[in-house]
């Protein structure tokens, strides 16, 4: 053993005082170029196996003219996307959280009942939290009804002050019923106050990453500070499918009937037999027009279209129909590849080994136009020209980038796969004057 460490050790000076020899004769500009050059080494071709399989069959390609060129594969004709009459519109892939496409995404609006979704995100996570119990009752507060003349002309659960109501049916008067009753007398269990529940709306809205978003009541009416936007309600839906799948699953119900009362979910998507749309929420405002956040599944891909201002109720659900059809027709998931594949391998310095491995951490997956999968550019940017020992694996030393007609589509972190401890001192000595000559 002790020989074939010495060994190791001897082969390993060895390649240091050939680096050495070279950049005393070559001279340090050149070596620095050359440096240059190796860090914009192209990363492996993934798409040679697509290639391979538009040959005959699947057998391996020859190795001829043609193996390096194949012949064209007829393309696929993607249509623009569709355009609406409506103020903004958002198109995401659950997944990832990619914008397949929008228009006026970030724009200010006024969500109207789509605020609902964060009452009911905020009360799901106190129920995950077990901090809240739905099958507990509650007594309906008189305090809840200090607004009640806003409530007039609205939808409503009708709950009634003093009666005890179990959580749970709260929770579907303000998802299915779109029931500002409800949403205020739930606000006044947990916080005591509207008030109180809204920052708690607001907490979460940045967690979430809603930055076009700012809370002021818990059901939507008309308030100047509860804004939002086409995205971040997409976000929010996304966020309410990922967080809470059993409060997700009310969303889907197409009725609901407390006290009596029998009332319908407004998403008439929910009906319609030809698309699996399971979900989100509605909003309407005289000011604004009709808003509706939608999603659904076809196999592993799950798509949510947000929408706001169509100009009625059937146009809000003709159009997101529209945009998740398109979505599901002409995009598909590319995942290049596997996590932990080694993806390039660059020198160390100053390490008890030469080399450390560059992978992603996470599974790449993208949504892309079918068929577009050549025509992703895929480039990297380390974050250092020269790596120093030690490092540790799973420390970021890059990113990767994806590109479809120069507009980014993801980046995602490039790390080291393996540990690199320092060296001994006779090899740091080493790597210290190779260093100082490339200086």
């Amino acid at each position: 053993m002790a020989v074939n460490m010495a060994h190791l050790a001897a082969s390993k000076h060895r390649r240091k005082l050939r680096s050495l020899l070279t950049a005393m004769v070559l001279g340090s500009t050149l070596f620095v170029g050359a440096l240059s050059a190796h860090a914009e080494e192209a990363i492996p071709d993934p798409f040679a196996a697509v290639r391979a399989q538009q040959q005959n069959g699947t057998n391996p390609p020859p190795t001829t003219d043609a193996a390096l060129n194949p012949a064209p594969v007829a393309p696929i004709i993607i249509p623009e996307a569709p355009s609406f009459n409506a103020e903004s519109w958002v198109l995401m892939d659950y997944a990832t959280g990619q914008v397949l496409f929008e228009k006026d995404q970030h724009k200010r609006i006024w969500p109207a009942s789509l605020t609902k979704m964060m009452t009911s995100y905020v009360i799901g996570m106190e129920i995950k939290a077990g901090r809240l119990d739905p099958n507990s009752y509650v007594t309906v507060p008189e305090d809840a009804w200090a607004k009640q003349e806003v409530f007039s002309d609205s939808s409503k659960m009708f709950i009634e002050v003093g009666k005890k109501v179990k959580v749970s049916d709260l929770n579907k008067g303000i998802v299915i019923q779109s029931g500002n009753d409800a949403c205020v007398a739930m606000a006044f269990v947990l916080a005591g106050s509207e008030e109180g529940f809204v920052s708690v709306m607001n907490t979460y809205a940045k967690q979430l990453g809603l930055n076009d978003t700012h809370f002021a009541n818990v059901h939507g009416l008309y308030d100047e500070n509860n804004y939002s936007s086409a995205y971040d309600m997409a976000l929010l839906g996304r966020a309410l499918i990922r967080d809470l799948p059993e409060e997700y699953k009310l969303y889907a119900q197409k009725e609901f009937t407390f006290n009596g009362i029998k009332q319908y979910n407004r998403n008439r998507l929910l009906w319609d037999k030809t698309m699996n749309v399971d979900g989100i929420k509605t909003g309407h405002l005289s000011a604004v027009g009709y808003n509706l956040v939608a999603s659904s599944q076809q196999g592993s891909m799950r798509l949510i279209a947000s929408l706001i201002g169509a100009k009625s109720e059937s146009d809000r659900a003709a159009f997101c129909k529209q945009m998740l059809g398109y979505g599901f027709r002409y995009f598909e998931s590319y995942s290049p590849f596997e996590q932990g594949k080694t993806l390039l391998t660059r020198e160390v310095r100053m390490g008890d080994v030469d080399m450390v491995n560059l992978s992603v951490a996470s599974p790449v997956s993208i949504m892309i136009p079918r068929g577009a999968q050549q025509s992703v550019k895929i480039s990297y940017a380390l974050t250092q020209s020269t790596f120093v020992a030690p490092i540790k694996k799973g420390d970021q030393l890059g990113v990767i980038e994806f590109k479809l007609n120069d507009k980014t589509l993801a980046k995602y972190p490039l790390v080291a796969t393996n540990d690199v401890n320092e060296g001994s001192f006779f090899s740091r000595l080493w790597d210290k004057i190779v260093m100082s000559i490339m200086n």
